[in-house]
């Protein structure tokens, strides 16, 4: 378990190497900017913001026109692609694009404006549509529906919301108006009856009213005869169908052009970062200066490469003691896989241990107990290595999580066999219902927790004890090697006496073994001895919790109220019981499956219904219950195991490089 050494950074170099220094250095990655230096008479610092956000709109709509070219010309993509990782581009390849940025960007806004202009017309698609329904009634007038009437007539054209005959439309306007108007049907349905009427210039105002009051709607205005205007409009409407047609053809003829969007998206994304860089970069007239800090590791090979490349003066010291530096984990690859999972509680803090290799193997077990079926362990195993094996370009936290995933699986299946459940008891019930054989089974290497419960709970609290103890050990090594050789005994080694007596002493009480089904009851010898060990503990971390107050009285009642935490160890250790849970669930569960697909028998319909319900059932169970690990192995990690000695805190190393979607830039050797 180890954080790696950081050295802090300083480099110089000519104004005209600037832009090549920093593309070398995002595309190496192993440098993390800091803007330490201020600006005076002679260094100042760009603003260049205007810029960035010049590329960060460019990648914006980049991305923007991939999606668009996915809407219409979707990527062919296979069910683990997303394990794929980025295309390792060679920098000469990468050099030779981005020459041809702005060529390529113009086919980006392209597809901006044909999804443009396609909303635009789809949108006015109904305004036709609408246009012609309503026209539809009118379509055998031959007057202009604005037509207003003649020098010596006024005309009024509408419609009113229900059905009539002639004879009604003349009864129901004589009896509101007793001026003559001559009125006539244009069309008639169910839901409204189109009317055309004409009267004398002079009695135009009582016939408006009057018809106002039958409920007249004015007709659609337009100048021209209803079924020339329909013409026109399905003319227009059949003309915006093609153009859409068009654009959205031309559209899926730039589909070869996706790699290359794809290109310039990551490449305007990795100026955007370049200028934000440069935006802090300390420059004068001819030279410029960078600060930051890189991995002790990484540091002879950057200087040298440097040196040859650009000739840019590097140099690299200690950071101080007061300064915050930026954290990176090394580890073996058994423990390297749950750096992510520290990483998401927090990182170590500066001058703590980094705790990978001691949780690993508990984070190994914990996963298999609570999860503890062979068959979907080996079903873990092989399904992450063959990705593993099929996708070396894979993304390095992706990579980690199915190698951590791969170790929960191989101790899943040693779990499983060690408690006789391979798809629960499927061996069994296969052989009971299709070849009648009950006799076939899988027995468990040691015991079946569903038939032993109370076994399963007391392994599950020595398991925790173990891990709670290993947590605490891993607090006094580290005082021991901080040189607080007192703070370990205090904080670690009286809690060892009074947590570890009590529960030696409760091993001496028969009620207590008995109740969990213990074999044994140790003497009262021991039970003598673990009570005073017990109560040593207890007058230890009375007398020293609080020993950072110089008053008596302060110190005896921190100390007190620290030794109320005894209850807080008590709740840690009944939280591992939660591996029995998890256990017995996924044991259950398989078990109900395999009794549900069995009900038909051997018949061939109890085949299929067998093979269905398996397939479904165990894909459910092995996807819900391995969450339920995952999720419960965390909260032991980060609640009982980390609460015992880490703080976390510590800030994770961010370099200068290629925070890229699609390529990553191989340097040409």
């Amino acid at each position: 378990m180890a954080v790696l050494p950081m050295k802090k950074a300083f480099l110089c170099g000519l104004k005209k190497d600037r832009k090549r220094t920093l593309e070398y250095l995002q595309r190496q990655g192993v440098l993390e900017v800091s803007e330490e230096i201020g600006e005076d008479a002679v260094f100042q610092k760009m603003d260049v913001l205007s810029s960035k956000a010049v590329f960060e709109r460019n990648a914006a709509d980049a991305e923007r026109a991939l999606g668009i070219l996915q809407s219409y010309a979707s990527e062919q993509k296979g069910l683990l692609d997303s394990f794929k990782g980025r295309e390792v581009m060679p920098l000469s390849e990468y050099e030779e694009m981005a020459e041809r940025h702005d060529e390529i960007m113009k086919r980006a806004s392209r597809l901006l404006q044909l999804a443009k202009t396609i909303g635009e017309k789809q949108g006015s698609l109904p305004r036709i549509e609408q246009q012609l329904k309503e026209l539809e009634p009118w379509s055998t007038f031959d007057l202009p529906l604005n037509f207003k009437g003649t020098k010596s007539t006024s005309a009024f054209i509408g419609s009113v919301p229900r059905q009539l005959e002639q004879e009604e439309l003349s009864r129901e306007f004589s009896s509101v108006c007793e001026k003559p108007a001559e009125l006539s049907i244009v069309s008639s349905s169910r839901e409204q009856t189109c009317i055309f009427a004409v009267c004398a210039k002079r009695d135009a105002p009582e016939t408006e009213a009057a018809l106002k009051a039958m409920g007249l709607i004015s007709a659609p205005q337009t100048s021209a005869v209803p079924a020339k205007r329909q013409k026109m409009l399905q003319e227009e409407l059949k003309r915006t169908q093609q153009e859409i047609a068009d654009a959205q053809q031309e559209i899926c003829s730039m589909a070869p052009a996706r790699r290359e969007l794809k290109f310039v998206a990551d490449y305007y994304t990795m100026r955007a970062e370049k200028y934000g860089v440069l935006n802090g970069l300390a420059q004068s007239h001819s030279v410029f200066l960078i600060t930051g800090y890189v991995p002790a590791e990484q540091a002879d090979k950057l200087e040298a490469q440097l040196a040859a490349r650009y000739n840019v003066f590097a140099q690299f010291e200690d950071p101080g003691e007061d300064e915050d530096v930026p954290v990176i984990l090394r580890n073996n690859k058994f423990a390297e896989p749950v750096e992510g999972i520290i990483e998401s509680y927090g990182l170590p803090a500066k001058g703590e241990l980094d705790p990978s290799a001691v949780m690993a193997p508990f984070y190994y077990i914990l996963f298999g107990l609570m999860l503890s079926d062979a068959a979907y362990g080996l079903i873990m195993v092989f399904g992450c290595l063959f990705c593993l094996k099929k996708f070396p370009q894979m993304e390095e936290g992706l990579k980690k999580s199915l190698k951590m995933f791969m170790y929960s699986g191989i101790s899943t299946t040693f779990w499983g066999f060690m408690f006789g459940s391979f798809f629960g008891d499927a061996v069994n019930v296969i052989a009971t219902t299709f070849f009648h054989r009950p006799d076939i089974s899988m027995p468990p290497l040691w015991f079946e927790p569903v038939d032993m419960p109370m076994k399963m709970l007391v392994f599950s609290l020595c398991v925790g004890i173990i891990h709670l103890f290993t947590g605490l050990g891993v607090k006094l090594y580290s005082s021991v090697k901080s040189g607080h050789l007192a703070d370990g005994i205090y904080d670690v080694v009286f809690w060892y006496l009074l947590v570890g007596g009590a529960v030696v002493y409760m091993l001496t009480m028969s009620v207590f073994t008995e109740m969990l089904g213990l074999s044994f009851t140790l003497p009262h010898t021991v039970g003598t001895i673990a009570a005073a060990a017990a109560l040593i503990g207890l007058i230890g971390i009375v007398l020293t919790n609080g020993r950072e107050s110089r008053n008596w009285g302060k110190r005896l009642l921190k100390g007190l109220y620290g030794a109320y935490g005894v209850t807080s160890y008590l709740s840690d250790i009944l939280s591992y019981s939660r591996l029995l849970a998890l256990g017995l669930a996924t044991s259950v569960i398989s078990t109900v499956f395999n009794k549900m697909g069995s009900m038909m028998g051997d018949s061939i319909p109890g085949v299929i219904l067998f093979i269905v319900v398996f397939v479904i059932g165990h894909t459910l169970n092995l996807a819900i219950n391995a969450l339920g690990a995952y999720v419960h192995t965390n909260r032991l990690q980060f609640v009982e195991f980390f609460g015992k000695f880490y703080e976390g805190g510590g800030k994770k190393f961010q370099p200068f490089a290629e925070h890229t979607k699609y390529f990553k830039v191989k340097e040409d050797v």
